[in-house]
């Protein structure tokens, strides 16, 4: 387990940007934490490192997938108002874990049925105004 302290939405953008350099084609990355703690914007850095601007991300709440075709193809994943985990089957959401892309998943618990066992997971806290823990599990 690694932790990192963000004090800024700009740390929180350059540690995901380390993290994303580390990342391959196939992973599956879910962020856990509550509403504000940061994971929007940890995506807005992790894009970054595949060539895309942060402005191209946004909480795909309503959508549930958002697609983001750089240099390697970012699936952002909000299951926040999924209710079951079978709506997120129902979207083909196997096929993306199980794909070329790399995935980055927020509230993940909602669909912890269906996750790979290889993957990678994060959890933000607001611990303060602007400071966040980030752990690394």
């Amino acid at each position: 387990m690694n932790k990192m302290i963000s004090h800024s939405e700009a740390d929180t953008m350059k540690i995901a940007r380390q993290f994303a350099e580390e990342t391959e084609p196939g992973d599956v990355v879910c962020l856990s934490g509550n509403l504000g703690s940061g994971k929007t914007q940890f995506v807005r850095g992790f894009v970054q490192v595949f060539g895309l601007d942060a402005d191209v991300v946004s909480s795909p709440t309503f959508t549930i997938i958002n697609e983001y075709n750089g240099n390697l193809s970012v699936y952002h994943f909000d299951c926040y108002r999924l209710e079951h985990y079978t709506e997120a089957l129902e979207i083909g959401a196997e096929e993306y874990f199980y794909g070329d892309g790399v995935c980055i998943v927020e509230w993940p618990e909602r669909i912890s049925e269906l996750l790979p066992p290889h993957s990678k997971q994060i959890t933000l806290t607001a611990t303060g105004k602007n400071e966040r823990e980030i752990i690394f599990h």
